[in-house]
């Protein structure tokens, strides 16, 4: 029973190409464990806290005290006539920011949904863990075990009892919790209430000292840290040109994950971002995503599953006999290759579901594109052999099947027609 946290966009504006790598990988990995038999619970965690300081920011803003946050989503927001009207009625900047950004997290809720095909089973806010008293629980717990320790007028947490580099504030001076203490509070709802047996989050390099912190804390509390698998993920450059594509909003030039998949389409932008491993950066080139050639390895992929339905568009009426075939008529290297690169998929899938590289996943489709390509290229596939013709059908059909489960693990589309 998994739970994969993804994504993670901040309710203050909208989704951008610096979450499109995390975004993409909870997605596809939730598909390959679903697809290996995991019960999967696909999450995100709405930092929503109205005693964040992001979120009064963003109410200061709102209520025309501040200037942060103001990007065209928010204006676009500001001018509907009920939203004017209500926050007509709300002069607290934390209270302004909350609504808003609830507004802000409904809109990238139907963009990741409709346009990203980002699927999500649970969007679990922040705000909730407040609202609930857990925080204030969980403080209490803390102090009865000694475990958090006042000094500088901040508690502090004894992290490096449990193995973190250093002991961490976990209460300011000013009295508000850091934003481990709502986190710890999150993972208590998937270990201890919903019976969560692994968790895997996905973080961004910002995020590389955190996992200690938060392991540290579980252990506190009497929760296993070996249930709990981060994933983290390098920055990805955008490159035009062979040089690196500088992003400006003020000229201009997009930002948004929206705006890229409009430029390159959602199945290059999927596949850019989950072919390398998380843990390398990467550079997501701009005109390789547009080029419609073999060049652009998405397009090689989707191009061997369009030449097979021709095949089978060509052999409609044709009554070819396959029930019975003849193996041993497939024995050309070729035919071989193709067959043994068939078989390794179950393996690549076992493979993905224990280590969760899923970038495996695109390489091996990318090697078997290229195997069925050099049979096809090489091998007429309707002959005047009934006998192998029917063989070769038989082999081009399970072709098919794996690379319509392939790229649908990767979210990728099956085009019939290029």
């Amino acid at each position: 029973k998994i739970s994969i946290e993804y994504l993670d966009a901040n309710p203050t504006g909208p989704v951008h190409i610096g979450h499109a790598r995390s975004g993409f990988l909870g997605d596809a990995l939730s598909n390959v464990l679903e697809f290996y038999g995991n019960p999967v619970t696909r999450e995100f965690y709405v930092n929503n806290a109205k005693a964040s300081g992001q979120i009064k920011s963003l109410g200061s803003t709102v209520l025309g005290r501040g200037k942060e946050y103001r990007h065209g989503q928010l204006l676009e927001i500001l001018k509907n006539k009920k939203t004017k009207q209500l926050l007509k009625k709300i002069n607290d900047d934390k209270e302004a920011g909350f609504f808003i950004a609830k507004l802000i997290q409904k809109e990238n809720e139907r963009f990741l949904r409709e346009k990203a095909g980002i699927k999500f089973d649970l969007f679990f806010e922040e705000e909730s863990v407040y609202k609930s008293g857990a925080v204030i629980k969980l403080i209490e717990t803390l102090k009865k075990k000694r475990l958090l320790y006042e000094k500088d007028g901040a508690w502090w947490f004894r992290a490096n009892k449990y193995g973190d580099s250093e002991d961490r504030v976990f209460i300011r001076k000013t009295g508000e919790p850091t934003y481990v203490l709502p986190d710890i509070a999150y993972h208590q709802d998937k270990f201890l209430e919903r019976k969560i047996t692994r968790a895997i989050n996905i973080f961004g390099a910002d995020h590389h000292g955190y996992g200690p912190r938060l392991r540290a804390a579980l252990a506190a509390i009497g929760i296993g840290t070996e249930r709990l698998h981060i994933i983290t993920f390098q920055v990805a450059r955008l490159t035009k040109g062979g040089k690196e594509f500088k992003m400006s909003k003020r000229r201009g030039v997009f930002v948004t994950l929206e705006d890229l998949i409009k430029e390159v389409g959602l199945d290059a932008a999927r596949w850019f971002f989950l072919e390398k491993s998380p843990d390398t950066h990467m550079d997501f080139d701009l005109d390789l995503a547009k080029e419609r050639s073999v060049k652009n390895p998405v397009y090689y992929v989707q191009y061997a599953y369009a030449r097979i339905s021709s095949i089978f568009r060509k052999t409609q009426n044709a009554k070819i006999k396959t029930q019975n075939i003849n193996p041993k008529l497939l024995n050309s290297p070729e035919e071989l290759n193709l067959i043994k690169k068939l078989i390794q998929f179950s393996e690549v899938v076992e493979d993905t579901a224990k280590d969760y590289q899923v970038h495996r996943l695109t390489r091996y489709a990318h090697d078997l594109a290229r195997d069925f390509h050099n049979f096809y290229e090489k091998h007429r596939v309707i002959t005047e052999d009934t006998n192998l013709t029917a063989a070769r059908l038989t082999l081009v059909r399970a072709t098919q099947i794996v690379l319509k489960n392939l790229l649908g693990l990767l979210g990728i589309d099956t085009p019939d027609k290029m």
